[in-house]
C-alpha cells in the first residue's frame, strides 16, 4: 500500500461556527480511524485548509466526499503526493481554530496574517500545518 497526502483547500458555504466544526472534526475521527485516514484541519470561518494522509485508494474517495459536501464551496486541490511516513499520525483529524498565534504562523507562510488557503502554494499550505501541528493548540 503506497501512503499518500492530499492537501486542498475549500471555502464554507454557511458559516459554521467552532461548535459545528469541532462536531465534524469528532464525526471526521470515527470514520477516518476505520479508513486508516489521519490529518489536519485548520478552519477559520470562511475557510478550511486540510491534509489528508493514507491509502491512495481512502484519501481520494475521501476527498470526492468531501468535494461533493454542500458545506464546502471552490475545493481546490492544492498538493497530492506520495508520502514515506504520515506527517500528522496522530490525529484521525486534527483541528486547528484561529488564534492569535496562529495569525503569526498565517504570515509565515502566506502573503498576510489572514488565513486565505486560495493564496498559498500547496508546499506553503503544507508548511503551516506541520507548523500548526507543532503547536499544543491543536485539538
Amino acid at each position: 500500500m503506497h501512503l499518500v497526502s492530499l492537501i486542498y483547500a475549500s471555502k464554507i458555504t454557511d458559516k459554521i461556527h467552532e461548535d459545528g466544526v469541532v462536531d465534524i472534526v469528532q464525526k471526521a475521527r470515527i470514520s477516518n480511524e476505520k479508513l486508516d485516514v489521519t490529518g489536519l484541519l485548520c478552519f477559520d470561518n470562511s475557510f478550511f485548509l486540510q491534509c489528508l494522509e493514507g491509502s491512495r485508494e481512502a484519501v481520494n474517495k475521501l476527498y470526492a466526499k468531501i468535494s461533493s459536501d454542500p458545506r464546502h464551496a471552490n475545493a481546490i486541490l492544492l498538493q497530492y503526493e506520495e508520502i514515506s511516513k504520515r506527517q500528522f499520525a496522530k490525529w484521525g483529524m486534527g483541528l486547528a481554530l484561529p488564534t492569535k498565534s496562529n495569525s503569526v504562523s498565517f504570515l509565515k507562510y502566506s502573503r498576510r496574517a489572514q488565513f486565505n488557503p486560495f493564496e498559498m502554494s500547496g508546499e506553503s499550505a503544507k508548511q503551516l500545518l506541520l507548523a500548526l501541528a507543532k503547536k499544543s493548540e491543536i485539538q
